[in-house]
């Protein structure tokens, strides 16, 4: 009798931690869709800044010796330069619409006003010899 009491002890002990496995799992996928979910943006930049104060702080700059300048101006010129490669990519994307905008509007202004004047005839053309202070020169044009 004592050996069956024990027995249910022990099946009772096997349900009750198989329910807290349970109860864990789902508390740590609670857990982990709340940390996703909390990373902002904006949470993201406070974190580098306070992190960045805090290495700064733990490092003075007394430790910077010249490899690690070159290091740290490096990284700040790469930034710089993507920063300034991005700036001139919008402006050409601007560029590139206006000058698109302005041909749409010759397009329209050509549908509009004939560059050539209709009464022009090729036939009319009355080609003279130069005049011979003209030719002697290199100011003829005809």
């Amino acid at each position: 009798m004592r050996f069956e009491r024990l027995l249910q002890h022990v099946q009772r002990a096997e349900q009750q931690v198989e329910l807290r496995a349970t109860h864990a799992q789902l508390q740590w996928a609670t857990l982990k869709q709340a940390w996703r979910e909390g990373w902002t943006p904006g949470r993201i930049v406070i974190a580098g800044l306070v992190s960045g104060f805090l290495a700064g702080r733990a490092e003075p700059l007394r430790a910077m010796n010249g490899a690690r300048w070159m290091q740290m101006f490096t990284a700040v010129s790469s930034f710089l330069a993507t920063a300034q490669a991005a700036a001139a990519a919008e402006t050409a994307e601007q560029a590139a619409d206006t000058a698109q905008e302005a041909q749409e509007q010759a397009d329209v202004q050509t549908d509009e006003e004939p560059l050539v004047d209709e009464a022009f005839d090729e036939d009319e053309i009355v080609v003279t010899a130069p005049r011979p202070a003209e030719a002697a020169t290199e100011l003829s044009e005809r």
